[in-house]
């Protein structure tokens, strides 16, 4: 089952945003993180108009049934930019049908649209589909990653 549409959500997709939110936490098995604590309106509004923030829905019947959410990442060294996909899933009733696929290349769209040179994701061992899809769509590279926490708020 194919989705109607795969499209960049905009400012204006503030409710179609919290669908996909929440769509995210039950693929993830992690609802609290993605539903509970949702921000206002006016947050995911302005979080949408952000250009260095990307969200791409894939929608059946103007539901969410697939969602990705990257961020682009002004560089340093020279005068260009990579993304970064931060999250990417789609629900348990549409999957291996080219959902995700199909959000990775809107994104490549958008990339090329901006100028961004590459887009990065990471997988987690032991996620099996993840790692079919990003070996079928890009070049491997084993890398590690570290989580380092910020030092705790003065007082």
């Amino acid at each position: 089952m194919t989705p109607s549409k795969v499209r960049r959500l905009a400012p204006n997709d503030v409710e179609l945003m919290r669908s996909m939110l929440h769509m995210l936490g039950v693929a993830f098995d992690d609802v609290p993180t993605y539903s509970d604590h949702q921000p206002d309106s006016d947050y995911l509004a302005q979080l949408l108009a952000n250009p260095g923030f990307v969200a791409v829905a894939a929608l059946d019947r103007n539901k969410p049934v697939g969602g990705l959410a990257a961020y682009v990442l002004p560089k340093f060294e020279q005068a260009r930019k990579e993304i970064y996909i931060y999250d990417l899933a789609v629900a348990e009733t549409h999957r291996r049908c080219g959902i995700a696929t199909a959000l990775i290349n809107e994104l490549k769209r958008i990339a090329s649209e901006i100028g961004a040179y590459v887009i990065y994701v990471q997988a987690d061992y032991g996620d099996d589909p993840a790692v079919a899809l990003y070996t079928k769509m890009g070049v491997r590279e084993d890398v590690m990653h570290f989580d380092i926490e910020p030092e705790p708020p003065p007082g």
